[in-house]
């Protein structure tokens, strides 16, 4: 997901980092940014607490841009 990439790097974090934040642990987190496994609800959920201003459309317009 180039978008949660930018978003990570725009903040200065690295995958650990973004990682510890959300409370995941970095394989999963690194599985998600490399759009190898979809985000799962309790991923979005940690992400919108994590970052209350990102719009969480972006998750699923980034999904119907890959079907």
């Amino acid at each position: 997901m180039e978008f949660l990439k930018a978003f990570r790097k725009e903040k200065g974090l690295t995958t650990k980092q973004m990682a510890i934040a959300l409370k995941i642990s970095n394989s999963l987190y690194e599985k998600v940014e490399g759009n190898f496994r979809t985000p799962s609800q309790n991923f979005l959920r940690r992400f919108k607490k994590t970052f209350p201003d990102v719009d969480m459309n972006i998750f699923f317009e980034q999904s119907n841009q890959n079907n």
